[in-house]
C-alpha cells in the first residue's frame, strides 16, 4: 500500500494547479502510480486504493521488469527475477489491472521486448506503453555491439508494433550508464544537432513501426540530465520530427499522450 500515499500527494498537487491560482499549468493531470503485480489477484485492493487516492486523475501503473543475465547491468537495489511478464501470478495481477481499465507503463531492457509482445497478445484489451524505446543496452555484455543490438532491437520493435494496444515512448536515450552513448562522457554537453543525429535511427525506427498516433516523445528528466540539457533534448526531438507533417508532430508531441492517458 505504500505507493498509495504518492498518488494522494500527486493528486493534491493537481488540485492546487487546477485552481488556477498558480497559473495556467495543470501539473499531474494524469497520474501513473505503482502497484506490485506479483501480488496476483491480491493486488486489487491496492489498485482500488490508488484509484480512490488519485481520484479522476489516476490512469495506471508502472511496474519495471528490467532484467538481464549480465549481473553488472541489473541494479541490486531493484532486483527483478527473469521472465516476470510471463509469470502466472504476475499475469493474474495484470488481469486485474486490465479489468479495472488502467494502463501499464513497462520499463525493461531490449532483449525483453518480445515478452511484452506476448503479454499484449494475451491481453488485447489492455493498454500498454513501452518506456524509453525499449531500454537499449550498450554496456556490459553489449558494449561494442551497437550494430548487433540495433538489429535485434529493431526486429523486436516491429514485432511488438503489430499489437494495436501497445504504444511507445520516444526518449530515454540520454542515459550513458545504460545505453553506452559516448556523448555523455564528453567534457561539454552535446548540441541538439549532435543528439538528433545519434538518436534519429532509433526514433525513426519506432515511429515507422508504431506510427505517430501510437508514439509520444518523452523527456525522462532528470535522468537524461547526465547527457544533455532539457532544452537541447527537446530541440533534438524537434529536429528528428522536422520532416513529419504538422498532424504527425501534433500527435507525437501532444495528442498521442492525451489519447493514451485519457487527458481530455
Amino acid at each position: 500500500m505504500r505507493p498509495v500515499g504518492e498518488a494522494e500527494f500527486a493528486n493534491g498537487i493537481a488540485a492546487m494547479c487546477s485552481s488556477g491560482i498558480y497559473g495556467k499549468t495543470r501539473a499531474c493531470a494524469g497520474i501513473v502510480g505503482h502497484a506490485d503485480l506479483t501480488l496476483g489477484s491480491r493486488v486489487e485492493p491496492v489498485l482500488s486504493a490508488l484509484i480512490r487516492a488519485g481520484g479522476e486523475r489516476f490512469r495506471g501503473i508502472r511496474h519495471g521488469v528490467s532484467w538481464d543475465p549480465d549481473p553488472s547491468i541489473v541494479s541490486p537495489a531493484s532486483p527483478v527475477r527473469p521472465g516476470l511478464l510471463a509469470d502466472k501470478t504476475f499475469r493474474e495481477g495484470f488481469a486485474v489491472l486490465s479489468r479495472l481499465g488502467l494502463s501499464y507503463d513497462v520499463s525493461l531492457y531490449h532483449p525483453q521486448i518480445n515478452d511484452v509482445a506476448d503479454l499484449a497478445g494475451a491481453f488485447p484489451d489492455a493498454r500498454i506503453v513501452l518506456n524509453h524505446v525499449g531500454g537499449l543496452l550498450g554496456i556490459g555484455a553489449y558494449r561494442g555491439k551497437r550494430n548487433e543490438v540495433f538489429s535485434r532491437w529493431a526486429a523486436s520493435i516491429k514485432r511488438l508494433a503489430v499489437h494495436p494496444n501497445v504504444y511507445i515512448k520516444l526518449g530515454g536515450l540520454g542515459m550513458p550508464s545504460l545505453m553506452g552513448f559516448e556523448m555523455g562522457r564528453q567534457d561539454s554537453a552535446p548540441s541538439s544537432e549532435h543528439l538528433a543525429k545519434a538518436w534519429r535511427p532509433y526514433l525513426d525506427t519506432c515511429i515507422a513501426a508504431f506510427g505517430p498516433d501510437r508514439s509520444m516523445f518523452e523527456s525522462n528528466f532528470p535522468v537524461d540530465k547526465g547527457m544533455c540539457s532539457y532544452a537541447n533534448l527537446w530541440n533534438a526531438f524537434k529536429r528528428v520530427a522536422e520532416n513529419y507533417s504538422n498532424d504527425e508532430k501534433n500527435a507525437m508531441f501532444h495528442n498521442t499522450a492525451l489519447k493514451f492517458y485519457r487527458l481530455y
